[in-house]
């Protein structure tokens, strides 16, 4: 048991800034990001026997967390949101500016989500395809939509990023 602990704590110190990275990336919501990558982790300990075992146990907490939120969001879903709970803000601890942090709010959910897992926790296509339940190609299209997306808004200056692509 005590080499299951360490080995898990090991796991958890690695990978628990970019697996919240990823998710708060996924979901505009830091605050939120951090609840559900919590839960995605307390879920990976108890079933460590399995998740070790896994390609990524990292991208198994993303997609945990991913799948928790969609889980609340059925539960919540008649609840009203704030104004401006989107408003894009500095987030240090994240590592990402306002302008990477506005740029990304303007890209579709499954989009964010590739973006989130190809780059920032440095997945292979195959292993974030297997992670969002997709294709391969489809993996490529989203990534490479997202990136001229990304370009377009972080490039041009007068762009407006409020507006959200919805494919």
């Amino acid at each position: 048991m005590r080499d299951t602990r360490a080995e898990f704590a090991e796991f958890y110190e690695t990978n628990k800034d970019s697996c919240l990275r990823a998710v708060a990336v996924s979901i505009a919501d830091r605050d939120l990001a951090e609840e559900l990558v919590g839960e995605a982790f307390a879920r990976a300990w108890t079933g460590w026997a399995k998740v070790r075992r896994h390609a990524s146990p990292a991208a198994w907490v993303v997609r945990v967390a991913l799948n928790t939120r969609v889980s609340w969001w059925r539960r919540r879903r008649r609840e009203v949101p704030l104004a401006h709970h989107d408003a894009a803000h500095d987030d240090p601890e994240l590592g990402l500016d306002r302008d990477v942090t506005a740029a990304l709010r303007c890209l579709s959910q499954r989009q964010r989500e590739v973006v989130a897992l190809r780059l920032l926790l440095d997945l292979d296509t195959e292993t974030t395809a297997r992670a969002l339940g997709i294709a391969p190609g489809t993996v490529t299209a989203h990534l490479a939509r997202a990136m001229s997306v990304l370009r377009q808004q972080i490039l041009s200056p007068d762009n407006d990023r409020t507006t959200e692509v919805t494919k």
